[in-house]
């Protein structure tokens, strides 16, 4: 390690996707690879917290049964014709938040907050009062990566000190600039495969409104990355690849998949790291 190098690790959201996060922390941290800094936003949220608690390879024990777990399955798992009457009811949301946060009390601790944790975490959610972009640095754990889990839709947002959070991939979905901020100087972003996949032009209505998510995501990564201070270094983790019907708008229930994407990422990341990292130092 050089004099005032400083690692972040940057968990960008993505969903079921970012199963693939696992397979990139098992590639670094084998090879003595660990954070000084965790940045995360809706599943790297997630994914970061647990890691910030146990920056081992320890951690990816407690990720794989998060991920297996009979709460996780349940998030997006009951049947359509529930997630329509909870629509009905609530009028903002299909599914209820209450396996997460089951799944969270029981990994992280009901009690934990920011200041616990072994390794500095910070978590980005998407303000709606102030139409801003909010990073959660201190104070309780649970809320603020439920904050930055909110998927639009398909959870209620969620209220903290009176103001009103949803996903944080609305605002930042691969949030380099808070891990700048923290003093990084080795950046590993840790991203789903969405800005390895060339965009087209659609051809229906519900890949017109995936495109304009999309266009926007990219925008604020490839923005982050041409204006990285002199200095700073950033890896991007490679995915290794997409699965069939990762196009599809039901791709976020598809658990089937957790697996396979876990060991395509930890291969590429493998090869990628085989080249940039040797085992058992620092960048």
């Amino acid at each position: 390690m050089s004099a005032g190098e400083r690692i972040a690790f940057v968990l960008g959201g993505g969903g079921l996707r970012g199963a693939v996060q696992i397979g990139m922390l098992r590639a670094l941290l084998e090879r003595g690879v660990v954070p000084d800094v965790i940045v995360g936003t809706s599943i790297g949220a997630i994914n970061g917290a647990i890691v910030a608690k146990t920056p081992s390879l320890d951690a990816l024990d407690d990720l794989f049964e998060a991920w297996m777990s009979p709460e996780a399955a349940s998030v997006y798992g009951d049947s359509f014709a529930t997630q329509f009457v909870r629509l009905v009811r609530t009028r903002t949301h299909l599914n209820s938040p209450a396996p997460l946060r089951r799944m969270f009390e029981r990994v992280l601790g009901a009690d934990t907050r920011f200041e616990d944790l072994a390794v500095p975490l910070r978590v980005v959610a998407a303000s709606i009062e102030r139409a801003a972009e909010r990073v959660f640095d201190s104070g309780p754990l649970i809320p603020a990566v439920l904050a930055s889990s909110s998927v639009p839709g398909l959870l209620p947002p969620t209220t903290i000190d009176g103001e009103t959070f949803i996903d944080g991939g609305i605002v930042n979905s691969i949030p380099i600039g808070p891990a700048v901020d923290a003093g990084a100087t080795t950046i590993f972003v840790l991203q789903v495969g969405r800005i390895e996949t060339p965009l087209v032009a659609p051809r229906t209505a519900v890949q017109t409104a995936q495109m304009a998510f999309e266009v926007a995501r990219r925008h604020r990564f490839a923005h982050d990355v041409a204006t990285l201070p002199d200095g700073v270094r950033l890896h991007v983790l490679p995915s290794g690849g997409t699965l069939k019907g990762d196009s599809s708008v039901l791709s976020y229930r598809r658990m089937e998949t957790v697996r396979t994407r876990i060991d395509l990422a930890y291969a590429a990341s493998t090869v990628y790291l085989d080249e940039q990292v040797p085992k058992g130092g620092r960048p």
